[in-house]
């Protein structure tokens, strides 16, 4: 069986101008929605390849996709399909996401 995600980078910008265009076009909401959904596509072509971890630039600006981040990463840990998440040593722009265990 051939696999079908690609392998994701090992560290990846959240914010939507790293992988969208035409951002005029949306609002807060979408962005953050697209961002959401990046992550989601991101993570789970990580587990699929059988990434020990993956980190996710959220950044700092007012905080709000670092939440939306760190909710949605909840809910992959309460699932079980990652071990455990946690702010970077060296920099706590970005999200260290523990895939096994």
């Amino acid at each position: 069986m051939a696999r079908s995600l690609g392998k994701p980078p090992k560290t990846v910008d959240l914010h939507s101008d790293a992988f969208m265009q035409d951002l005029d076009r949306y609002d807060r909401d979408e962005l953050l929605g697209e961002a959401i959904e990046y992550l989601r596509e991101q993570l789970d072509a990580a587990i699929y390849w059988g990434y020990p971890e993956i980190r996710f630039i959220h950044g700092k600006g007012k905080g709000i996709l670092k939440q939306a981040v760190y909710d949605e990463l909840r809910y992959y840990k309460q699932s079980g399909a990652i071990a455990n998440f946690h702010p970077a040593y060296y920099n706590e722009d970005i999200v260290v996401v523990l895939i096994g265990l």
